[in-house]
């Protein structure tokens, strides 16, 4: 893949509020449905990635079960849309696993979904409820030409910064 497509990205940075905000939407997943729950990063990537957006999905294009998240391929043309309409691109998602489940990727997550070089895919086990941090969480990501990479601890604080400030929250689909 060229890197002219998809450069390397040292670190990400990420607003508290765009993390408290994707936490919140897994939160009321589980709390009210008892399921995984998912919200995607957009923003851009240089040499960081910068979280700008945080995308709540609605509607029938996103399925929850307890152990099982799916974004259907229209909703997530929806979502490209409207980051190629704002000028950012998709750089990341967080998602929750049921309490069982820890905070490693499961079998589809890492053979489904998006895999693009340096995208991120935040786990939060027990379906983010508690005291959720970014160090709490399983952080993923996908590294030419291995694929999916677990960040270990030292890692995880050194290219995952959490800074004051906020991001936009955006709802795609559904009668968003």
């Amino acid at each position: 893949m060229s890197s002219a497509f998809f450069p390397g990205v040292r670190r990400w940075v990420i607003p508290a509020d765009a993390l408290e905000a994707s936490f919140a939407e897994m939160r009321a997943d589980g709390r009210e449905r008892g399921t995984e729950g998912i919200a995607l990063w957009l923003g851009d990537r240089e040499r960081d990635a910068r979280i700008t957006h945080v995308v709540l999905l609605r509607g029938a294009g996103v399925m929850r079960e307890p152990d099982y998240v799916r974004v259907s391929d229209a909703l997530l043309n929806d979502v490209t849309d409207e980051a190629i309409r704002i000028g950012v691109t998709l750089v990341g998602q967080v998602h929750s696993h049921g309490p069982l489940a820890g905070a490693d990727l499961s079998w589809i997550d890492r053979n489904g979904g998006v895999r693009v070089p340096f995208y991120v895919s935040v786990v939060a086990p027990a379906y983010a409820a508690g005291a959720c941090e970014i160090a709490t969480c399983g952080v993923h990501v996908v590294e030419p030409p291995v694929g999916w990479r677990r960040l270990g601890a030292s890692e995880v604080a050194a290219r995952m910064l959490v800074v004051p400030g906020a991001a936009e929250v955006i709802t795609v689909g559904g009668d968003a």
